[in-house]
C-alpha cells in the first residue's frame, strides 16, 4: 500500500502559540490553570494538557479565585472578558491573532454603523465568541441561501467578517450572494481569511487526485477538520475522519492501493503516525510526502509568558 502525504497538515500557527501558552503558564505558575473551553478542538490535546495540570471548564465561575485562567484560541465574548476583569482574575489569552482580527475588523465596521453579517456555523465557539465582541446587529449565515432570506433591506449599510476556519473557496458563494443582493456591502479582503484552513484545503484537493481513499486525522468537533473530510467527498473519494489509529476500519481498504492521510490544524502530527503505524499492522505500507506549501508563520506568546521573570499580569480591560 501506498500512503501520501498532505503537505501542509495538522497544527496552525495560531494552534501552536495556544497549546504552547498553557504549557508555559504550567511550568511558570505551576499546576493548576485553568482553561475555558477546551484550549483547540482535539481529545488528545485536551487530555495531555490535563495529565499536566490544566483544567479545563466551560464557564468563569468554576474557577476560584485568583487562579491563573487562559481563554481559548476560538476567542471569547466582551461578557467574558469583562467578567474577568470584574473579578480581578490573572488572565492569558490565547485567543488566534486571525481570530482576534476578525474581531478589531467587526467592531471598526460597527462603529462606522454598519450592520454586520458573519459567514459562519451557528454553535461553534469561534462565532460565539465573535458574536459577544461586536456591539451592534450580527445576523449569521452560513450558505447562499441564507442570504437571500435576511429579513433586512437592501439598502441597508452592511459589512460582513467571516469565520477563520471557513476558506477562501468555503465563503466565495455566500459573499458573491451577499454583494448581489447589498451592492454597497464591505468586506475584508479574500487575503484575510486564515491561511492554515486554505492551505490545508488546497493540499487535500490535490491529495485527491491521486489517492483512493482519504483519511483525516482530527476531532469530530473539529470544524476544519470535518471541512477536509467533506472535500474528500465532495472530489470522489471515499473519506474518513478519525481521531487516532484506534479508529481505522480495516474494511475501508479492500481493494485500495493508494491512501491519502491528513490532519485538521488542531490535530498534533503524533496521531498522524499513529494511523500510519496502524496501517503498517495491516501490511508493508511505502509513504510518501506530497510537495506543498511550507508554512513559516509563527505568533508571539502573551508579553507575561516571553520572560523568565515573577510575571506581572495586565488585567482584561474594564
Amino acid at each position: 500500500m501506498r500512503v501520501l502525504l498532505a503537505q501542509p497538515r495538522g497544527f496552525c500557527a495560531g494552534v501552536v502559540r495556544a497549546i504552547d501558552i498553557v504549557e508555559r503558564s504550567l511550568e511558570k505558575f505551576g499546576a493548576p490553570v485553568y482553561v475555558r473551553h477546551e484550549i483547540v478542538h482535539n481529545r488528545h490535546v485536551v487530555e495531555t494538557l490535563k495529565a499536566k495540570g490544566a483544567v479545563f471548564v466551560e464557564e468563569l465561575s468554576e474557577i476560584p479565585d485568583g487562579a491563573v485562567t487562559i481563554f481559548s484560541a476560538h476567542g471569547v465574548a466582551q461578557s467574558v472578558v469583562d467578567e474577568a476583569a470584574a473579578r480581578g482574575l490573572p488572565v492569558l489569552d490565547a485567543t488566534c491573532p486571525l481570530v482576534a482580527k476578525v474581531h478589531s475588523q467587526g467592531k471598526r465596521y460597527a462603529a462606522r454603523g454598519r450592520a454586520l453579517v458573519l459567514i459562519g456555523h451557528a454553535g461553534h465557539p469561534e462565532v460565539e465568541g465573535t458574536l459577544g465582541q461586536i456591539d451592534g446587529p450580527v445576523h449569521l449565515v452560513s450558505s447562499a441561501e441564507e442570504v437571500a432570506r435576511l429579513d433586512l433591506p437592501d439598502d441597508l449599510p452592511l459589512a460582513y467578517i467571516t469565520q477563520t476556519t471557513l476558506s477562501v473557496d468555503d465563503t466565495r458563494g455566500v459573499i458573491a450572494a451577499l454583494r448581489a443582493r447589498f451592492p454597497g456591502i464591505e468586506g475584508p479582503d479574500v487575503s484575510d481569511i486564515c491561511y492554515a484552513t486554505q492551505n490545508r484545503q488546497v493540499a487535500v484537493r490535490e491529495l485527491c487526485t491521486v489517492v483512493e481513499l482519504l483519511l483525516v486525522v482530527g476531532s469530530r468537533n473539529s470544524s476544519n477538520s470535518n471541512r477536509l473530510r467533506e472535500i474528500g467527498v465532495e472530489q470522489g473519494v471515499p473519506s474518513h475522519l478519525i481521531a487516532d489509529g484506534s479508529e481505522l476500519d480495516p474494511a475501508w481498504l479492500a481493494g485500495v492501493g493508494t491512501v491519502g492521510l491528513t490532519a485538521g490544524a488542531s490535530a498534533p502530527e503524533e496521531l498522524v503516525l499513529d494511523v500510519l503505524a496502524a496501517l503498517r499492522r495491516l501490511g508493508e505500507v511505502e509513504v510518501a510526502a506530497m510537495t506543498g506549501i511550507q508554512e513559516n508563520i509563527e505568533f508571539r506568546l502573551p508579553a507575561e509568558l516571553r520572560t523568565s521573570s515573577p510575571a506581572t499580569f495586565v488585567q482584561p480591560a474594564e
